[in-house]
């Protein structure tokens, strides 16, 4: 990773966005100078991530669709999905955000924050029964509450069966 890359996270990482934006868009113009040169996807995530960080959600939602399409390798793939998913959702673009979501959710089934931000843009499409139970599953799944693992079964029974009455 260029070093200048890895101060504009460090930048980003002690709150000093603005100025990693301006040292990620220099490297940008800077790569695009360079004849024949390939735009470097992780460059392009680090951009998306440092718009979002700033409340610039429009503008980083290129940024993300250039990172996936020029390939990324899979911890920044999945920090990718998940940011233009989240980012679509915020936007309003909820069939979006949903397709995206569903799709990290799929490609990286060990993590759960793909389910919980999937949950939120259900509720935002009105599908309020699915996105429950996507969030039920994931708390009796994921709670070390003893509560909560005491009734697991039938929390995970129940998630998908909110609207049934038993007679």
């Amino acid at each position: 990773m260029d070093t200048r890359m890895q101060e504009a996270i460090a930048l980003r990482e002690a709150g000093r966005a603005e100025e990693a934006r301006v040292l990620l868009l220099d490297l940008l113009a800077a790569n695009s100078r360079d004849a024949g040169a390939d735009t470097d996807a992780e460059l392009l995530y680090q951009l998306a991530w440092t718009h979002d960080v700033l409340g610039l959600e429009r503008e980083a939602v290129p940024y993300y669709e250039q990172s996936l399409a020029a390939g990324l390798p899979p911890e920044q793939r999945a920090g990718a999905l998940l940011g233009l998913g989240s980012t679509y959702r915020t936007l309003g673009e909820y069939q979006r955000a949903r397709t995206v979501l569903h799709q990290g959710a799929e490609e990286y089934p060990e993590r759960a924050e793909f389910p919980a931000f999937l949950a939120m843009a259900l509720y935002n499409l009105g599908e309020h029964s699915a996105g429950m139970g996507i969030l039920l599953k994931l708390l009796a799944d994921t709670s070390v509450n003893s509560g909560i693992q005491e009734y697991r079964k039938a929390i995970s029974f129940y998630a998908d069966k909110l609207d049934k009455i038993w007679p």
